[in-house]
């Protein structure tokens, strides 16, 4: 016989009247046998389904197990003997920073404010991986800087700190240098340069610059030379991190689905584009095809490339002559208006996204300069970017409304950009991201000006910097990535390279010219002026 309790919340359930209880032991009894059945029902079938899944992960490891040994073998025969010397620098490495976390450690140990959340999260957090990686030399720093330049993939905590991934290295003896060049050239070096200057102009990761001048026609020049057993060192070190992805990919299916191989690809490919510098004499000449196909030569340049004496790993280009964009003093002897040399410098980078086959996507001030005879000269071409034209009219829409307000179009141009499968509310996101840019208007700008008196004259130079705003603007942008990530948004890489170039001329136009807006200003042709017709197709297409 089946019987009710009706509970009064708060109180015990009524009492039964003796003649209503039936026998207790034949009640829990019964009651044992009568739900025992769906309770182990459901916990078989729970049980049935887990172990399904794990048999099924079980034998689709077993599967590839076979094809990741292979991998690894093969990947590890590639790598060849430089591989435990690598290993060993690695090693060095780890112990050097370690030792800097466990002195910190020692400091804040006697401070009453307790660790700070970098120090506990010890070479993992985000100041002493970077110190690591700028420890381990070329790769890990060119890893950094690839971390610096995907948010959509890597924590902001990360990328913030990896824009201060500082790509500067001892200079190689220049008997090595000297090496490289005849072994590259096929000839003495005198048959080619009248002089090379034994003192490097400067030495990075991966390549060292010197001055010369060229035989015969006696043209100034820069030899940019790839420093000996360097690519050894990079196929080394990607294919360590090729393998550490594999083998984390394989222990845990789920990374899978984050393309964690395929990041890894992409850096891989990002990296070695740079030490082939046949593709980098590739990208000059395109940019400066694209300067004499829409007239701009007498506005800018690029250096001419001398395919005679350059090489795979030797690039001897024209020598610019000039001075970064952050020079105030000498860019005011060079031009009567330093604002009207940065409108040309915009111009010409924004044409260039549509109209040349690539962009120029590292332009901070030592690759951007104003030449001597008044032109805006782009140097390095290691870096670059590509963008289709559907990316780039939505990211036209995207900063026209960062000038206008427009938060609704805003939202419609990046959700054109991002890649998602989920419906966006464009509402709520459009007021997300008016939070966030309503910030702008509270950005610190702080202009620090040194001067310095010539020890031969009287005369006093004077350099300026922009400082605070790339660090705020750095996490303005990171906001919006973020909040974009939240809506199921995944941005392509030029995304984060457009954004960066726009933060670098965002300081410029702090610098030089205070009252401009870049992104108002009818001076400035952002590739079209199609920004109101672009904003209303997004704003309704969206609806």
């Amino acid at each position: 016989m089946a019987m009710r309790v009706a509970a009064v919340p708060g109180r015990f359930p009524p009492l039964l009247h003796h003649s209503q209880m039936p026998v207790v032991t034949g009640l829990w009894v019964e009651s044992r046998k009568l739900n025992f059945p769906s309770k182990g029902l459901r916990l078989f079938a729970r049980y049935s389904q887990a172990q399904d899944r794990f048999s099924s992960r079980l034998q689709e490891s077993i599967e590839n197990l076979p094809k990741l040994m292979v991998d690894i073998v093969q990947t590890s025969i590639n790598t060849g003997p430089r591989g435990p010397l690598r290993a060993a620098q690695g090693i060095q490495a780890v112990i050097r920073v370690g030792s800097e976390w466990l002195a910190d450690v020692s400091q804040s140990t006697n401070s009453s404010a307790g660790l700070p959340t970098q120090i506990q999260l010890g070479l993992l957090s985000p100041f002493y991986l970077r110190r690591l990686f700028e420890s381990m030399g070329a790769t890990y720093i060119k890893l950094g800087q690839f971390i610096a330049s995907a948010p959509t993939l890597f924590p902001p905590e990360y990328v913030q700190e990896f824009q201060s991934c500082f790509d500067k290295t001892p200079a190689v003896p220049f008997e090595e240098i000297q090496k490289v060049l005849r072994e590259e050239l096929g000839r003495p070096i005198d048959s080619v340069y009248e002089y090379v200057d034994p003192t490097p102009l400067a030495s990075a990761s991966i390549a060292q610059v010197h001055g010369a001048k060229l035989r015969g026609s006696q043209e100034d020049v820069v030899i940019k030379v790839l420093k000996p057993g360097i690519e050894d060192v990079l196929v080394a070190d990607l294919n360590f991190v090729y393998i550490v992805a594999r083998i984390l990919e394989f222990l845990n299916p789920e990374l899978g689905r984050a393309s964690l191989v395929g990041i890894v690809k992409d850096i891989r490919e990002s990296v070695l584009e740079e030490v082939d510098f046949n593709k980098e004499a590739a990208n000059i000449e395109a940019f400066r095809r694209y300067l004499e196909a829409m007239g701009l030569t007498r506005q800018a340049t690029a250096p001419k490339v001398y395919h005679q004496c350059s090489t795979r790993r030797v690039l001897t280009m024209q020598r610019l002559y000039g001075v970064p964009l952050t020079d105030l003093d000498s860019i005011s002897s060079l031009v009567p208006s330093p604002e009207t040399s940065l409108i040309t410098a915009l111009n010409v980078w924004f044409g260039s996204l549509l109209a040349c086959e690539t962009f120029h996507a590292d332009v901070h001030a030592g690759n951007l300069w104003l030449l001597r005879d008044g032109r805006i000269g782009f140097l390095d071409f290691g870096i670059v970017g590509r963008i289709s034209p559907k990316t780039w009219a939505a990211m036209e829409v995207f900063l026209a409304s960062i000038s206008t307000k427009e938060y609704e179009s805003m939202a419609s141009a990046l959700v054109e950009m991002g890649a998602t499968n989920k419906d966006v509310d464009l509402r709520a996101f459009a007021r997300d991201l008016e939070k966030i840019f309503s910030s702008i208007e509270d950005l610190d700008t702080e202009i620090i000006v040194a001067t310095a008196r010539g020890p031969s004259t009287n005369t006093t130079a004077v350099a300026a910097n922009v400082v605070v705003d790339e660090r705020q603007m750095n996490a303005l942008f990171l906001d919006v990535v973020r909040v974009s990530e939240s809506y199921g948004l995944r941005f392509p890489r030029e995304f984060a390279l457009l954004m960066k170039q726009l933060l670098y001329f965002d300081r410029y136009t702090r610098l030089l010219a205070p009252n401009l807006n870049m992104l108002e200003d009818q001076r400035i042709t952002i590739v079209s002026r199609r920004g109101s017709t672009n904003r209303d197709t997004f704003k309704y297409s969206q609806m």
